[in-house]
Formats: structure tokens, C-alpha cells, sequence
């Protein structure tokens, strides 16, 4: 009896496992094409001002992270800007000068990405990002000094899963610029609009070997980007990241409980374009007002998912967020 019991168990343990595996091993990266993602047309138009200037910050493994830092006027907050995916902090050029007329202002290439990213499209565990966030804001934070993390899409994403997590207590405010939430909160199109092509069975098999803390292929690749051709051929396009890990994917979302991270967020501003591709704009509001009632939202006329970054309106509400701090 006791030898049935145990072999039971063990086929318990080893058919989701195979399972796991199969689901792994039946799926890997493709050919993504470029032409169906973002608009990145105005990006293109607009061609390149002079770069802000780079510093390396070292993180607590040593890792020196690539970061642009504007001083800011005295006693002002610390605002930190996180990019979206596939790109790289040089996307907050333009309203990283306009914000340091009222704040210190730290752009990072997170690590993964840029120019000189360690490796492209991976981390070392899940919660890097968030290690690496902490460690940036210690390292210039000035005693009693306000601090503010503003993100882009997957970026307002990652300072959404900060503040549920165990550095949320840094933020003391927060600016969500059409937050990526979850691949299945009601703000998500398919896809986020063609930008993002997963690798769902890669994923479902890895999450279940997660669950068992089995971590030796989070390596993998689960995600890849619809990054345009024009971008990648451009001065830029070797600061492009079109593919993410797992480990990396999932250190760039809110966790699956995304409404518990949305309830921990500080009071913030939700910035969001009506024209957006990825996300559904009227959607914001209603989904986290009903976890918190610290938030107030923008929705900007005529703005694309990439363009409100550089919308006017974006800039004015903004501003007017951080004459509060």
C-alpha cells in the first residue's frame, strides 16, 4: 500500500513536469514583423536632439547601470523615469529637460536594454528590476527628499508591481503614462495592438515549473516585439531590444494579483491617449478607482501610445502633479 501511495506521488510530480516541459519545448522564437505594432512615425520625424549625457550607477552585483541625471532645482522631489519595452530611456529626452524645472530627474536604461545592456532582453532573477529601481534611488536620494516614479506602458507597469512590492514604500508618489496592467486586465487589447507576440505555451510551462521552484530555464524566450524596420535600421536601432526572457517579462509586469499592486499605489497621475493602439483608454479609470481612490486620470485627445509621452498635455498635467511634492 505504502509503495502504491509513494508511486502515485511521484507520477504526481512527474507528469506535470513532462507536461511542463512539453509545453517548453513546443514552442520557440519566430520572425516577428515590424509592420504591424506601435506607430512610431512621429518618433521618426521628429530625429534625434543632442542625447542627455550617461553615468554608470552601480547596483548591488556590480552591474554599472546606464543612467541620465539632471540636478533639478533645491529641495525639489526625485523623479525617476522608467521606459517601456524594447526601448530605452532616450525616449524621455525631451520631458526629462522639461521636467528639471521641477525635479531631479534619474532616466535609466533599466538593465537588459540600451546600449550597453549586459544581456540584451534578460536579468538574472524575477524582481531585478525592482532591486535595481531601490538601489538608483539610494543612490541619489538627498535626506527627507520626496521621490516619484513615472513609467511608460511597460515601465508604468513595473512602478505599479513596485509599489505592491517590498520597496513600495520609496514611492511617495507615482506617474502611470498608459500603464501596460496585465496581459488579461480589461485595459489590454490583443496583443497589446500587435506589438507583442507571446510565446504562451513557453510561458504556461514555465509558470508551472515557477510554482514548483524550478528556475533553470528562465532564460527562455517568451516574448518578442513588433519593432518597426525603420527603427531598427535607424542611429538607434542597436539600443532595440525585440525579445524578452521569462525572468525578465515577468519582473517588467504587476504580479498576477495586479488589482492588490494597483490598491498599494501612492497618489499618482494616469496619463493616457484616446488613440492608443495597445490599450483601451476608457479603461483605466473604472478598473483602478475601484482599488484606490488615489488616483486622477487625463485622458489626452488625438494621442497615440508612443505620443503621449511628448503630448503637451502630458507635459502640463504632469507638472501640475509635481507642484504638489
Amino acid at each position: 500500500m505504502i509503495g502504491k501511495v509513494a508511486f502515485s506521488l511521484a507520477m504526481f510530480a512527474v507528469v506535470p513536469g513532462a507536461i511542463a516541459l512539453g509545453l517548453i519545448a513546443s514552442q520557440v522564437p519566430g520572425t516577428v514583423d515590424g509592420s504591424g505594432g506601435l506607430d512610431f512615425n512621429k518618433q521618426l520625424e521628429r530625429g534625434l536632439a543632442e542625447p542627455l549625457p550617461m553615468v554608470p550607477v552601480q547596483m548591488r552585483d556590480g552591474f554599472p547601470l546606464q543612467v541620465r541625471h539632471l540636478e533639478g532645482p533645491k529641495g525639489a522631489p526625485l523623479l525617476v523615469m522608467v521606459h517601456g519595452s524594447g526601448w530605452q530611456g532616450a525616449q524621455f529626452d525631451s520631458l526629462a529637460r522639461e521636467l528639471s524645472a521641477q525635479a531631479e530627474v534619474l532616466v535609466p536604461d533599466l538593465r537588459g536594454h540600451g546600449a550597453q545592456p549586459g544581456r540584451r532582453g534578460d536579468v538574472d532573477y524575477i524582481g531585478q528590476f525592482e532591486d535595481d529601481l531601490a538601489d538608483l534611488i539610494d543612490a541619489y536620494r538627498k535626506p527627507d527628499q520626496k521621490v516619484i516614479l513615472l513609467g511608460h506602458s511597460s515601465g508604468g507597469g513595473l512602478v505599479v508591481r513596485m509599489a505592491g512590492g517590498t520597496h513600495g514604500a520609496l514611492m511617495d508618489g507615482a506617474v502611470l503614462l498608459a500603464p501596460f496592467l496585465k496581459y488579461n486586465a480589461p485595459t489590454t487589447r490583443a496583443n497589446s495592438g500587435g506589438w507583442a507576440t507571446p510565446l504562451t505555451r513557453r510561458i504556461i510551462g514555465l509558470t508551472m515549473l515557477n510554482a514548483v521552484k524550478i528556475r533553470a530555464l528562465n532564460h527562455l524566450t517568451v516574448i518578442q516585439f513588433a519593432m518597426p524596420q525603420a527603427v531598427l535600421d535607424g542611429p538607434l536601432g542597436h539600443t532595440a531590444t525585440t525579445a524578452y526572457s521569462y525572468r525578465l517579462n515577468t519582473s517588467y509586469a504587476p504580479r498576477n494579483d495586479y488589482e492588490a499592486d494597483i490598491a498599494a499605489l501612492p497618489p499618482f497621475l494616469l496619463v493616457v491617449g484616446d488613440q492608443d493602439e495597445a490599450f483601451v483608454a476608457d479603461g483605466f479609470q473604472p478598473l483602478m478607482s475601484a482599488q484606490t481612490d488615489q488616483g486622477r486620470y487625463a485622458l489626452i485627445p488625438d494621442a497615440a501610445h508612443l505620443d503621449v509621452v511628448d503630448d503637451p498635455q502630458t507635459l502640463s498635467a504632469i507638472k501640475g502633479f509635481l507642484r504638489e511634492f
